[in-house]
């Protein structure tokens, strides 16, 4: 991944709302959810979710599928895998970094605590 499509990607997860849509339709996987169901969750009008699945579909984020008169979208996974690994390349200067396991352990306490 070149430097200026990261930058794109971070760019269009860094406004609330489409960081809500794309977590939520990593929660979905690659089933996806409909556009009404993604503006229900995320309580926003249609337009507006029109405008954010735009911009996250011009990044790289999302794709959409047509199934009869709905349109689905999903979270683009391999390209989310692409961003991480562009982020973690050399991690550590390639030594072994936090357990996965241990973030884990710390994301469900998060959740715990938040719950």
């Amino acid at each position: 991944m070149k430097p200026d499509q990261a930058v794109d990607k971070l760019a269009a997860l860094a406004q609330v709302t489409r960081l809500r849509i794309f977590r939520l339709l990593v929660q979905a996987g690659p089933d996806g959810m409909n556009a009404s169901a993604i503006a229900e969750a995320v309580d926003i009008a249609p337009s507006s979710l029109s405008f954010h699945i735009a911009h996250l579909s011009r990044a790289g984020l999302v794709a959409p599928r047509q199934e009869g008169r709905y349109i689905f979208y999903s979270a683009d996974f391999a390209a989310m895998d692409e961003l991480i690994a562009y982020l973690t390349d050399n991690c550590c200067q390639g030594g072994q970094c936090l357990p996965k396991t241990a973030a884990v352990a710390t994301t469900a306490k998060r959740r715990a605590k938040a719950a």
